[in-house]
Parts: structure tokens; sequence; C-alpha cells
């Protein structure tokens, strides 16, 4: 009989550029494709190692000199709402949520420009038509969700959601930079909270948070706040405590980080 041995993932990095959340600082990142019939379990084995997904790219920061940006997640089973969530909740309970295929539509675009013009308009993705962001939400091989939110008629809110096998990741989300009132951002990861809950998945992928950033403070307002660092998750009790210092031995040299990458195969 005659056996294949599967073939592992390449790993490659990216040329420095500048960092989009610390001034003056370059980032670098280290990624791999994300194809064929292992897309699902490499997906879902490296979301749990700091990793997210592009398209069919999975990625994490690996700066030669910084260390800042962790990969974030909420556990559910440790998630209390403040005060000040469970208003936004209250003031957002009568949007209606409906969950779609990963299919680009012109009146998501137009929601997706109103929100790059009005909260980004100066970041990379500033430029991108109604192409790129067809690419952006259909070119995923693994379970990807659409949710979007509306108000009476109107879409309000968006997030293109991948389901993991222990959790939801919000790979993007956007809304109306007009609606301050409701809180959208911080309203749509509380719902991605409940649905979690729903699913009986235990986390909420964030994406990164930055110590240092002030578009990442939002993030360490969510009870349950986990981080990856140094191959492991770990609570986040006070962010306070998180710098965005640089050292010269902040990170390990490539060769060493994947050499540390689990496979789902169990190779490393």
């Amino acid at each position: 009989m005659r056996h294949t041995l599967p073939i592992a993932p390449q790993f490659y990095v990216t040329a420095p550029q500048p960092c989009p959340y610390l001034e003056g600082r370059m980032e670098r990142k280290l990624f791999t494709a994300l194809q064929g019939d292992v897309a699902t379990k490499l997906n879902d084995s490296l979301s749990k190692q700091g990793f997210r997904r592009s398209q069919n790219v999975l990625y994490r920061p690996s700066c030669a000199e910084c260390s800042a940006c962790m990969s974030a997640r909420i556990d559910v089973s440790k998630f209390t709402p403040r005060r000040s969530q469970r208003r936004v909740t209250k003031r957002a309970a009568h949007l209606h949520r409906r969950a779609t295929s990963p299919w680009a539509t012109e009146e998501q675009y137009a929601l997706f420009r109103e929100y790059l013009d009005g909260r980004h308009a100066t970041g990379g993705m500033a430029d991108m038509d109604m192409f790129e962001f067809a690419a952006m939400v259909e070119e995923t091989p693994i379970r990807s969700r659409l949710i979007e939110y509306t108000d009476a008629k109107d879409l309000t809110a968006v997030c293109l959601t991948d389901i993991l096998d222990d959790g939801l990741s919000m790979v993007y989300s956007f809304f109306d930079p007009a609606n301050d009132k409701l809180s959208l951002g911080t309203y749509v990861i509380l719902d991605h909270i409940a649905i979690a809950r729903e699913l009986g998945l235990p986390y909420v992928y964030l994406g990164y948070w930055v110590p240092g950033s002030p578009k990442m403070d939002y993030k360490a307002k969510f009870k349950g706040l986990e981080v990856y660092r140094d191959g492991v998750w770990n609570a986040v009790a006070d962010p306070a405590a998180y710098s965005a210092d640089m050292h010269p031995l902040s990170t390990d040299p490539i060769a060493e980080q994947v050499a540390r990458i689990d496979l789902p195969d169990g190779r490393s």
C-alpha cells in the first residue's frame, strides 16, 4: 500500500513597513498560505497560536525589535458586562441580526466606505475598491459568515466572522461612523459573545491588542480578556501592566518561531 506524507505549510516573512499602531516603529509579519483540504484544521490550530486570517493567508506579527502586538480573545465563561456595556446592549436592542454567506453586496461596500472615510481615512485600506472589498469578504477557504445588523431597513453594522472549533474569530467589522450613540463597535463584540454562548463556543477572538495604541484601548475594557504571549494564553488582570516598550531581545529569530509552531497533524 502506498502512503502519501502530508506536506507541511511553508512560512514566509514580509518586508518591514511602517507600523499602523505605534508611531516610529516598523512591522513585519510571519505568514503562510491557507488552502487545500487542511485549511480548516490549519486555521483552527494556528488561530490558537496567535495567527489571524486575511483571505487565503494566515499571519501574525513578527517584528524584529518589538513584541507589543498580542493576539487577544475573550473567555466567554469569564465575561461579565460592565455597566456601560449593559447600557450599550440596551440602546442597541432594536437592531436585527442576520447571518449570511460571505458574499459582498453594494450596500455593504457603501457602509464600508463610510466607515473607512469616517474612521480610517489615512489607513492602509482607505483606497479599497469594490473588487478588493469583495475579495476580502469572499476569498475564504473555511467556514465564514457575514453577520449583518440592521436598523429598520438600513444596514448599520457588519462583521466578517470565522467559525473556529473553539470560538468565533472577528476577522473584520465595520459600522455607521455617524451613529456614535449606539457604540456599534462595542455592541458587535458584545453580540458575538452572545452568539458564542448560543453555540457553546468558549472564545471570541478579537484580533490584536497593542498596549499604548489608542486604536486598541477598547479591547482592554472587556472582562475575560486573554492575550497570547510567549507561547501561552494569559488572562489580562491589569492592562496597565503591559508595555509596548522595545527591547533588542524581545523577539526570537524567525527560524525558532517557526520551529515552535504546532501543526494540526501533530508535527512542529
